[in-house]
């Protein structure tokens, strides 16, 4: 069920009334919330609805299970075999085909060949292949599953107290406003507001909503759905048909700022869609592109993954505590691994390699230079402003990476930039007037626009919503006809 459609805004109106009909009857409420997500999640393919609740049955009891024990051995192994099989399930969906095609047939064809079995090889990939190909990626399986983990570890940690009902975290964990595409919102932060609803003395801050469900739309709807069709999926099918290699950066950049609006829109209507439901997500991006270091960047730019991967990843590697070899080898297997976490494919991995390689040479250099690890707030001048466009260009590098679809397409883009003898197609006043705009939107980012929230909450209800309705009107208008799905539903 896509947001920006006519399914979903009535599906959230039943909701939304239910919800709120509900707030003295806590537990209908929740079995309300857990119906609503299942429906909103088998609306796609109900057998994976089942198995979202599988897992949450699961993880819970192995949650209870931890926190049961005082044997920290035991302990331990109930932790791991959590682990086993959320990184288990994962893998079967997401991997299995690129490691039977891109690892086990490349090294067993040469064994086969030394040892005369290639008959029986030829014989395996008929009968396997067929089933492998059959195996379908349940959308939002990497969010979900890096939210049960989070649980787990943390309840194995002692930071997070086990939830009181399987119904409980069963709600967290399939709560329908991020479980497709995230934020992933940690159970520490969800968990209590599920447990104990404050119910009618919460004030919405519809103004907020507001502003970050019309926002995303307009992102989504206007600025990415744009770019998409117009520069950014013709360059990057076809790098080949395009002689002038300005409309192969135009592409890049086009493919930037889409990638952008698409994904911090889902996050924005996500956040803004449970401020109505009277629950609180911290905030998924804060103009990532601003920033003048790629550190910086992370910090900015899917903050709900990076972090994620900071605490259960890096500093579980030892961090920055071991010296500064180990901390670079600690970034650099951390973003590979957040490489492949984005999908199974030599590109992701790449792309993954190169974030964590840069991070690392970013410290030495900085180091060398005297510099401070992180940049220090200050007034913007020329040199701020230089950093902000190299970053840009190098994370704008980074995205031919991430966005082709095999490395082949990387080559053919990486070839075509170069050829600048032939005069460009693609440039125009619109596609750098959307650009534009698409890129000055991280200025609704974080509480950038409180003020206009709160302008927003002092109007009358009834003005509220023509508001809302007049905007909302003309982002439709504005909007090309159909709706993509968003990009990191493939994730």
């Amino acid at each position: 069920m896509l947001f920006p459609t006519t399914v979903f805004a009535v599906f959230f109106l039943i909701v939304f009334a239910g919800h709120w009909a509900l707030v003295n009857r806590p537990r209908l409420r929740k079995i309300w919330l857990l119906a609503a997500s299942t429906v909103f999640y088998g609306y796609w393919r109900w057998e994976f609805a089942l198995m979202l609740l599988a897992s949450a049955c699961v993880n819970h009891g192995m949650a209870v299970a931890i926190d049961a024990r005082s044997d920290e051995t035991r302990r331990r192994r109930l932790m791991v075999a959590a682990v086993v099989f959320n990184l288990g399930l994962l893998a079967f969906f997401k991997y299995t085909g690129f490691l039977f095609k891109q690892v086990f047939t490349p090294l067993a064809v040469p064994l086969c060949r030394w040892a005369g079995a290639t008959a029986h090889l030829i014989a395996l990939q008929e009968n396997l292949l067929p089933l492998i190909d059959r195996i379908v990626l349940p959308v939002g399986i990497s969010f979900y599953t890096f939210q049960a983990l989070s649980y787990v570890v943390d309840v194995y940690w002692r930071r997070t107290a086990v939830a009181r009902s399987t119904l409980d975290f069963a709600n967290y964990l399939a709560f329908f406003p991020q479980l497709v595409a995230g934020p992933i919102v940690r159970a520490r932060d969800l968990l209590p507001q599920m447990d104990v609803f404050p119910g009618r003395a919460v004030r919405i801050d519809t103004g907020r909503a507001a502003i970050l469900i019309l926002g995303g739309l307009f992102k989504k709807m206007v600025v990415a759905n744009w770019l998409a069709e117009h520069l950014a999926d013709p360059v990057f099918a076809q790098p080949e048909a395009y002689a002038s290699g300005a409309d192969l950066l135009l592409g890049v950049y086009a493919y930037a700022v889409q990638i952008y609006c698409d994904f911090s829109a889902y996050s924005d209507i996500a956040i803004g869609c449970a401020l109505l439901m009277g629950f609180h997500f911290p905030i998924n991006f804060n103009a990532p592109y601003f920033s003048k270091t790629l550190q910086e960047f992370w910090r900015g730019w899917h903050i709900s993954l990076s972090s994620w991967l900071r605490d259960y990843l890096y500093i579980p590697l030892g961090g920055s505590r071991a010296g500064a070899a180990r901390t670079w080898v600690n970034l650099f297997l951390t973003f590979l691994l957040g490489g492949l976490w984005h999908g199974a494919a030599w590109t992701f991995m790449l792309w993954g390699a190169f974030h964590g390689a840069y991070l690392s040479l970013e410290r030495v250099v900085r180091r060398a230079c005297g510099l401070p690890e992180k940049p220090t707030p200050g007034p913007a001048g020329w040199r701020s402003l230089l950093g902000q466009v190299w970053i840009f260009h190098v994370v704008c590098f980074s995205w031919l990476l991430f966005r082709s679809p095999d490395l082949t397409i990387c080559g053919e883009m990486l070839r075509g930039l170069g050829r600048w003898d032939a005069a460009p197609t693609l440039w125009s006043a619109r596609a750098l007037g959307v650009l534009a705009v698409g890129f000055a939107l991280q200025g609704l980012d974080g509480d950038r626009v409180r003020g206009v929230w709160r302008r927003f909450n002092a109007l009358p209800v009834l003005w509220q919503g023509v508001a809302a309705a007049l905007l909302l009107t003309i982002i439709l208008a504005l909007g090309p006809e159909g709706v993509a799905p968003f990009i990191y539903f493939q994730f």
